[in-house]
């Protein structure tokens, strides 16, 4: 199990490498070919989303005890991920701005202010981003508790019934269990299986 999450961090490693190569040279190109590199590193960031939750669900399947260091590990890419995506959307938005520029004229100030304030939604954005990530880590943490907390009644609930079935097997025994009345042998035979096992 261990040895896919491994390998997918080989991939997410990768991958990561050449975005970032790819959103360092978006403010240095022009026209078609700053398109078509925009177009392939959103693309590879929606890979590197996919790598990530297959990462989420190895995580999920790793064995509790061992669990938190792959948790650890995935939490630093997620934020790397981000990183990613908040630079890649300052690197398109200086790219729109260039656009906006040759097209309409040199309005510094004008292109000053929509730079500001798309900024100011992105950081949004992510903060909305984040609360909601930190809502899905709670609701995944809970889920754990719940299945230890099941896995513990349904152990629980076998003692039980091995224990009533040794005492049905003991009152059999003693030829107790379709006695209408339980007779004074019967009751100290269960007085003595009472707090140990029969």
């Amino acid at each position: 199990m261990s040895s896919d999450f491994e390998t997918y961090e080989l991939d997410f490693g990768t991958l990561t490498a050449d975005i970032t190569n790819k959103i360092g040279r978006i403010p240095k190109l022009a026209g078609e070919e700053k398109t078509q590199l925009v177009l392939n590193v959103d693309k590879q960031l929606e890979e590197v989303r996919e790598l990530l939750e297959q990462m989420d669900l190895e995580v999920r399947e790793i064995p509790i005890q061992s669990r938190g260091m792959y948790s650890s590990r995935l939490k630093s890419y997620k934020q790397e991920m981000e990183k990613l995506e908040k630079d890649f959307k300052r690197s398109r938005i200086a790219y729109s701005d260039e656009v906006r520029n040759e097209l309409l004229g040199d309005d510094a100030s004008s292109s000053e202010s929509q730079r500001a304030h798309l900024l100011d939604n992105t950081e949004r954005l992510e903060r909305s981003s984040r609360r909601l990530e930190a809502g899905y880590q709670i609701a995944v943490e809970t889920e754990q508790v719940g299945q230890e907390i099941l896995t513990n009644l349904h152990s629980d609930r076998e003692k039980i019934q091995r224990s009533r079935d040794r005492v049905t097997f003991v009152l059999h025994s003693a030829g107790c269990y379709n006695s209408a009345s339980l007779s004074a042998t019967c009751v100290i035979m269960l007085d003595g299986c009472h707090g140990r096992d029969c």
